[in-house]
């Protein structure tokens, strides 16, 4: 075919008009088998029941190309079915518009128009139609017109494996694996005559990673999701409602920005120590312990009043006389959760006496399934690996760093979380510094949100930054659905690429 005397090329909706050109397209697609074309009844009742899945690609006027589908209930078909249980009935009742899945009945492209990647454009139209009609997958029988070559040496399940490593060329499930279709299963005595398959197909199935499964409730989950950091100054407060205070000046802040979440870093609540400086750092951090459940209760109460969900950074609590550093997910609808610190720092376990936690979990929210890591947690890259594997979108890092090496650590930590987890990571610190507490030493922090790095991310993996070492607030929009898109489609694919047959995690059955 000759691409320079092409003027132009469109995909349109199937017509009766076009009956005859297609049946002449169909039988020279199909090489003249006695009953390869679609009857004049079944094609009008095609495009009577459903329009939009019937669609021609016509080259200056000419018909290249065909696409014929049906909406199914994927649950009332069998596992081992025929094309003749889909198509045969001229009536298609088996056409659901109530159904999950788009089949696809029949779709070819005129020998004289191969080459030109005209059978991508149908696909891609049926990927569409299955994206807006919020259907769960395209599924179709599909040839394996060279197996008959191989047939006295593999089974049809051996072929496909072939095939799948490029040991052995098919046409047909080449093209389809190479347009994002996967193999479910091997469908026997599938199309009667088909000789070159041994009458076998594979199931292909096509998934719409955008499918919501229909809900009577309406849904309250976002797919852009804004979240407010607070780059929070150390400074002395003269009592705990001063420094609440100055909470709710910064709740309000990233709230009146319509921010999703407003996020404290770690030991934001330190400066009310001061006040038992004349104590040992370990007895002065327990004193720090008793504000605790009055921050929560007030974060909390905040959360409710300016409808932010609020991660309280973390602060010391005790538990049975032992002291451990946590953090509270107050949520807008009044939920309380807490999360733990599992790896507390040498200093924090030398000077306070700190213990280790014991508790990770992902957090549902109405902005996406999120998780928590306080500071050096998010230095061992298994904790993330765990949350990821619950459906974690969003990684929050509260941390408190007095160096710039410190910070460094934490940063460049997150930021690999980003890309090996394929989520979002925001990170959130303090500055300045307190000179009347004891082990607080100057502060360093730049708050930052990172993401995967891909084409539909910032090529450097870095949403937003804030100013180096000054109070602020910083403010970002993440797209949940681009995280959707990244794990199906991205340039790599670190969470699904992994060498599970090789390797694995798994968590410790603690006693």
């Amino acid at each position: 075919m000759d691409l320079s005397k092409i003027e132009n090329i469109e995909l349109k909706f199937l017509t009766l008009k076009d009956y005859d050109a297609l049946k002449k397209a169909t039988i020279q697609s199909y090489g003249g088998l006695p009953n390869s074309y679609w009857k004049l009844d079944e094609i009008g009742r095609l495009i009577e029941i459903f329009p939009e899945g019937q669609v021609v690609i016509k080259v200056d006027g000419e018909i290249a190309g065909c696409a014929l589908s049906v909406v199914v209930d994927y649950d009332k078909i069998d596992n081992q079915h025929t094309y003749d249980d889909i198509a045969s009935d001229p009536t298609f009742s088996i056409h659901d518009p109530e159904g999950d899945v788009l089949y696809g009945i029949d779709v070819f492209i005129r020998p004289k128009y191969r080459g030109l990647r005209l059978g991508r454009r149908l696909y891609d139209y049926r990927k569409e139609l299955c994206e807006n009609l919020n259907l769960k997958s395209i599924v179709f029988g599909g040839r394996m017109p060279n197996y008959h070559l191989h047939a006295h040496k593999f089974s049809p399940k051996q072929y496909i494996e072939k095939v799948k490593r490029k040991e052995i060329e098919d046409p047909v499930l080449n093209f389809q694996i190479s347009n994002d279709f996967h193999p479910v299963r091997v469908l026997k005595g599938y199309l009667e005559g088909d000789k070159a398959s041994g009458e076998f197909a594979v199931l292909m199935e096509w998934d719409n990673i955008y499918y919501t499964k229909p809900n009577k409730k309406p849904s309250t989950v976002k797919s852009v999701v804004r979240l407010g950091l607070i780059q929070w100054q150390m400074r002395p407060y003269a009592s705990f409602d001063n420094l609440m205070h100055q909470v709710e000046y910064f709740v309000d802040s990233v709230a009146g920005y319509r921010s999703d979440f407003a996020v404290f870093p770690e030991f934001f609540n330190a400066p009310l120590m001061a006040k038992y400086n004349d104590l040992g750092e370990a007895d002065a951090i327990r004193e720090l312990a008793k504000y605790t459940k009055p921050v929560v209760d007030k974060l909390s109460e905040l959360s409710i009043t300016y409808n932010i969900n609020i991660i309280s950074g973390s602060m010391p609590e005790i538990v049975r006389n032992k002291l451990y550093n946590v953090g509270y997910l107050c949520r807008r609808d009044g939920s309380v959760e807490r999360y733990e610190k599992l790896h507390v720092t040498p200093d924090e376990a030398k000077v306070w006496g700190m213990q280790n936690g014991n508790k990770l979990q992902t957090f549902e929210t109405d902005s996406g399934k999120i998780g928590v890591l306080i500071c050096y947690d998010s230095e061992f890259p298994e904790l993330s690996r765990l949350l990821a594997d619950e459906g974690m979108d969003i990684l929050f890092v509260p941390f408190l760093t007095d160096t710039q090496n410190g910070y460094s650590r934490v940063r460049l930590c997150a930021q690999a979380r980003a890309i090996e987890n394929e989520c979002y990571v925001a990170i959130s610190g303090s500055v300045g510094n307190l000179p009347n507490v004891h082990n607080m030493d100057i502060q360093y922090a730049q708050s930052a949100v990172f993401t995967p790095c891909d084409f539909s991310f910032p090529s450097n993996g870095i949403k937003a930054e804030a100013t180096p070492n000054t109070e602020m607030i910083l403010v970002a929009d993440v797209d949940i659905d681009l995280l959707r898109e990244l794990h199906s489609f991205g340039a790599v694919k670190n969470l699904k690429d992994r060498r599970k047959d090789f390797y694995k995690l798994e968590r410790v059955k603690r006693k």
